[in-house]
């Protein structure tokens, strides 16, 4: 590594610091040897250590580090403590790290989504040392990303998309519309809105004055059908104005991809038919009428596809659709964390919201004792953790929490915790937190060797990656998922928005090395739970359905999948 490059860390290390809150002084050595590397020509780190009086004690072990394997205990760590979400507000111009974390302590927003909502209702101004100006300087950071075509998370995105459906539904000549494009096919990121109306008067006037109403910057297409708009805040809409009789297949055809879309005209053709942008045509010219997708799809001999699946990889064939996992079908979740590492509530308000959602189990898995920067349970801490849950199942006769643990992979593939104490929990969760810069060839046997612990029955977000802010580490996940398709681990689908991790294109393929899902909230709050309704849409998309998906199995089920394999051990 260079100086420029360890220079670039470094700053990220200052960032991150500032983010978490500490003293001035502590990052402030960081930021003065970050200065003078990057002031520097971009010189090996060998040359740059040659002379360390010049730098602070803590900052050699870190340049020593990165010299080393390119990697940093301390970068990993801070990295790992930060609230996704924080890293998502950073995105956002003149919003440094002190004000997110003033934002984050002073009003618990944990997202830009949250961010956006309170700088317009008021909270973010009434903040210390914030004000009126500063909430309109936080509206125009996010405007401006968005105006550069910056892309959000789907929980973001729909939130726009649903905003914006209520203002065109108002509209006068507007019977009917609805959502279609990236939103309505539950992508994980979202570049605009595209919405499809149905009007009972001239189309082209409904969309026109749409153009013009209160809050619009600027719009191409005014005098036609499809107008694209541009808002004060940055948000594009893409919107199609039609009479009610073409609204079905300029709806179908606002959703799918452009791929989905080519697969099925050419079903069409097949049949005879043509599918304009309007229309779907019999050879003599004459429009067929479709009353909804299902009759469209029907009278090109295709059943109707869920709004999830339209990616053109396929989903376009003979014979019926396999049945799809349904919200129905889940009988709980796995990756929780509670007051006893990083969440924020109590195992019994988890417990109770998991019930109350007619769940039959929900496990705790807070972090293991080596991820210390997460609040780790000691061996002791577990103890009392176990305890506790105990005297909760006792009060609970048709619901239980299950004894789990997000243990760290550590370097050398090991799971944290020795084995007595692995013993203890009802199942385990095995995820990489540190150590991410590893060649492809190192943290692939890593997690493979990892993966050869019976006690692991979940391998936690595989990839490591954070939407928008963090690319997956370099691993193989073919041989990953193969592995575990053949000893029988789970691989999750944490849900958590700013993961969705395993993509849902890799979880295609572990259902095709025969491993099961897991899908995963990583709820660290009562509200977290809801997470596990983006990973029920990426399943989806992933054309999984309950068989292929471990929270569906009932507890006893679960506890005993978890368990096999080192029962098998134990008996071999």
């Amino acid at each position: 590594m260079d100086s420029r490059s360890a220079a670039h860390l470094l700053h990220e290390i200052v960032a991150l610091l500032e983010l978490q809150g500490e003293d001035p002084a502590v990052p402030a050595p960081f930021a003065d040897a970050a200065r003078a590397l990057a002031a520097a020509d971009a010189a090996p780190l060998g040359e740059v250590l040659r002379d360390k009086r010049r730098f602070a004690p803590e900052v050699v072990e870190v340049l020593e580090e990165l010299k080393a394997d390119g990697e940093s205990t301390l970068l990993d760590r801070l990295r790992e403590s930060t609230p996704e979400g924080l890293f998502e507000m950073m995105r956002v111009p003149g919003l440094g790290p002190s004000r997110i974390r003033r934002i984050h302590e002073g009003l618990g927003l944990d997202t830009l989504q949250e961010l956006e909502a309170a700088a317009r209702d008021g909270r973010l101004a009434k903040l210390p040392r914030f004000g009126a100006r500063t909430a309109e300087q936080v509206l125009r950071g996010i405007a401006w990303l968005k105006e550069s075509g910056a892309q959000v998370l789907l929980p973001h995105g729909r939130a726009e998309a649903e905003r914006l459906l209520a203002a065109v539904r108002r509209q006068p000549g507007v019977v009917r519309a609805e959502v279609a494009g990236a939103v309505r096919r539950h992508c994980e990121t979202v570049r605009e809105v595209e919405l499809v109306a149905a009007c009972a008067r001239e189309p082209e006037a409904v969309a026109a004055a749409l153009a013009r109403a209160p809050g619009v910057r600027d719009s191409v297409g005014s005098g036609t059908r499809q107008v694209s708009i541009r808002y004060d805040d940055g948000i594009r809409l893409i919107l199609h104005c039609v009479p009610a009789e073409q609204f079905v297949v300029t709806w179908f055809r606002a959703t799918g991809s452009e791929a989905h879309v080519q697969e099925v005209a050419s079903r069409a053709a097949r049949r005879g038919l043509t599918l304009e942008s309007h229309h779907l045509r019999r050879a003599d010219g004459g429009a067929v009428e479709v009353a909804d997708e299902p009759a469209l799809y029907a009278a090109i001999g295709l059943p109707w596809l869920p709004p999830e699946l339209r990616e053109g990889l396929g989903e376009v064939a003979d014979g019926p659709l396999r049945r799809l996992l349904e919200a129905a079908d889940l009988r709980g979740a796995l990756h929780c964390h509670s007051q006893y590492s990083d969440g924020g509530a109590t195992i019994a308000e988890l417990a109770a919201a998991a019930r109350a959602r007619g769940w039959r189990y929900l496990g705790i898995s807070d972090h293991s004792q080596s991820a210390f920067y997460s609040g780790g349970l000691t061996v002791e801490s577990l103890k009392r953790q176990h305890e506790e849950i105990d005297a909760i199942n006792a009060s609970f006769p048709d619901f239980r929490v299950l004894k789990g643990v997000e243990a760290d992979i550590l370097p050398d593939g090991r799971i944290d915790y020795p084995v007595e104490v692995l013993d203890t929990f009802d199942y385990v969760i095995a995820s990489v937190h540190s150590r991410l810069g590893m060649d492809e060839a190192q943290m692939t046997e890593r997690v493979l060797t990892a993966m050869e612990d019976p006690h692991m029955a979940v391998l936690g977000h595989p990839t490591g990656r954070l939407l928008l802010t963090r690319e997956p580490y370099a691993i193989d996940m073919e041989a990953v998922l193969a592995r575990a398709g053949a000893l029988g681990v789970a691989v999750e689908l944490n849900a958590d928005p700013h993961r969705l991790d395993l993509d849902w294109r890799q979880a295609m393929r572990a259902r095709a090395h025969g491993a099961r899902i897991a899908i995963g909230p990583d709820a660290h709050s009562v509200d977290g739970l809801e997470n596990i309704t983006l990973g029920l849409g990426m399943a989806r998309k992933a054309h999984l359905g309950p068989a292929d998906v471990l929270n569906t199995l009932d507890t006893d089920a679960l506890v005993a999948f978890a368990a096999r394999r080192r029962i098998a051990r134990a008996s071999a």
